[in-house]
Order: structure tokens, then sequence, then C-alpha cells
């Protein structure tokens, strides 16, 4: 290289470093957008609404909550994975969408491929309810009835695949009970379907359960977290009755980025939403609504959770059996 070449090179290095440095410093120019894949005022929707202003004060911006409804959440991945990679639309990004892709695997997105994990947000254990004026108030009132009568009585959840899914699929196949699927329109459905009789029992997110539940309108009688729920505290673990690993099923929640959003992007997006966080109101509100703050060490170590959880609810499915159809 001669030596006009090396001091035009020098001089596009010197130019372009302080830009790449600008480039994170100046995120977010404009609102950021948060993609919930879910119904507004289900568990995943409060979530994003209650992080949402908090998130925004830290970054300086408005955070923007947007339901985009159907099929499982995919059709909000969809959207978001095609959208410019420049950290401006965010998925909310759950098991839900890895469970999707178990289901359908020619569906036209990668839950691991087509995104950046930046951090997870929180978790959620699912309740086993039924209608305040239920019979059951016990989880061995309910199979005890479902035994008696196969196939014969309905649970809800917000579709196929869905943590309501799952949970009654679950306690079917470890009871060695039947009951009739009934996939819903959103989760935010399932306590109007118990109140209205169209099901016997679902597996309602605690976001949307806690408080239907001290609301009065619901019953829990087990709840699918390792231990039980602060907020539930005379409610057993479904493991506490069924003595079984599989019975644990927490959902969590994170915010994901298109795959080739850039690195100082999804480094200050992480940061800025570790330090939201942090913050004792949200876990406060977080956590009044059935939900826990969680955060990843760091969105390397988020991938690698993504990863592991895509294994293990690729296994669950095998054991209940589920199917997209």
């Amino acid at each position: 290289m001669d030596r006009r070449s090396f001091c035009l090179s020098a001089f596009s290095a010197a130019l372009l470093a302080p830009a790449a440095a600008r480039s994170a410093d100046a995120y977010p120019t404009k609102p950021v957008r948060i993609v919930v894949p879910y119904a507004a005022g289900g568990g995943p929707d409060i979530l994003a609404r209650q992080l949402g202003p908090k998130l925004g004060e830290v970054l300086g911006q408005a955070i923007v909550v947007e339901n985009k409804v159907g099929a499982g959440g995919v059709l909000a991945a969809l959207y978001v994975a095609q959208q410019p990679a420049d950290g401006y639309t965010v998925l909310m990004g759950s098991n839900s969408h890895l469970i999707q892709k178990v289901l359908q695997p020619s569906l036209k997105f990668d839950p691991v491929g087509d995104f950046l994990p930046v951090t997870l947000v929180g978790t959620s254990p699912s309740v086993l309810v039924v209608a305040d004026n239920s019979p059951y108030r016990k989880v061995e009132d309910l199979v005890a009835a479902l035994l008696a009568n196969p196939g014969k009585m309905n649970y809800g959840s917000g579709g196929i695949g869905s943590a309501a899914h799952l949970g009654g699929a679950t306690l079917l196949s470890l009871s060695g009970a039947q009951a009739t699927h009934i996939p819903l329109k959103g989760s935010v459905e399932i306590p109007l379907s118990l109140l209205r009789g169209d099901t016997a029992f679902a597996f309602a997110i605690a976001g949307t359960a806690v408080p239907q539940v001290k609301g009065g309108k619901l019953r829990a009688l087990a709840v699918t977290s390792a231990a039980r729920l602060k907020e539930l505290p005379g409610v057993p673990t479904l493991n506490e009755v069924m003595r079984n690993e599989l019975t644990v099923q927490e959902f969590w929640f994170g915010l994901w980025l298109p795959a080739k959003a850039p690195a100082d992007v999804v480094a200050k997006l992480y940061a800025t939403t570790v330090r939201t966080l942090a913050d004792p109101a949200l876990a406060v509100q977080f956590e009044a609504a059935g939900n826990r703050v969680v955060h990843s060490d760091s969105p390397q170590a988020d991938a690698a959770f993504v990863r592991s959880e895509y294994r293990k609810w690729a296994e669950i499915i095998k054991l209940t059996g589920i199917t997209a159809s």
C-alpha cells in the first residue's frame, strides 16, 4: 500500500469509528415499538405496558406498545422479523414462539435464527382455575370428575400450543383423564369462557388469573411454578399434588430484535432494560399481576437460554402428544 492510500484508509477509519460510537449514543432518536403477540388485557400485554413507560424514561424516548394478535404469536413474530433491524421494532418474545415452531416446522420464521434476544424481562407460571361457583375446590376433585366423565368436559386455552393448552394436556396425560380442548381467540377470553360455563377448567397465565382470583370471579386450584406464589399463598403447586416435575411450567417473556440489529444497539437496549428492571416499583407492579421480574446476564446468555428452552419444550410436546391440528 502506498503512502497516499494508507493515509486515506487511516482517515476513513478515523471517520467511521466516531460514527459507530455516535450510533449507540444517539439511539433511540424516535419512539420504540414493543410488539406484543397477544390481546390487550392479557398477561404479556400487561407486562409490556408496565415496563414500557419506565423503559421510555431511561431511554429518553416514548415506548409504544402495539398488539398484533394471531396464530399463537406467529403473526407478530413474522412481522417483527421483516422490520428494519434498527432497534425501533422490538418483539415481546416468549417460549410460545419456540413451541409454535416445534408444532409447525414449516412456519416461515425461525425463533432462534431470525432474532437477537436482548434479555428476559419476566416469568409467569400458569394457574389452574375454575369458575368461582364451580363444584371443584381441589385438583383431586377436578381429576375425579374428569375420570368419571371421559371426554365430556372442556378446557379452554388461548390457542394450540399456548400455556393453557400445554398445562391442560400435561394434567390429562399424567392423570390418565380425557377432556376436550377448546382453543379460544386469546388467553384474555379464558375467564369469560369459565364464567359462561363453556369450559370447566383452564390453565391461565398468572398475569391474567391472579386479578380474577383476587376479584372473586375465579377459584385457583394449583399453580405451575416450582414454589407457591406469594400472591396466592394458600394455593398449592401442581407438583405438590401430582408429584411430577413436568407440571412445573413457567412461561417467560423477553425483548427480541430482528437478527441483523447492530451490536451497539443491542447492548444499549440491554443495559437500559436491566437498569429499568431494577426499579423496585416495577417489581411490585409485576408481582401484583403474577409476574416475576428477571433479566439475563447478557444478550449472549439470553440467546443460550432460548436455545436450551427450544429443546426443553420440544420434549414436553413429544411427551404430551400435542399436534398443530
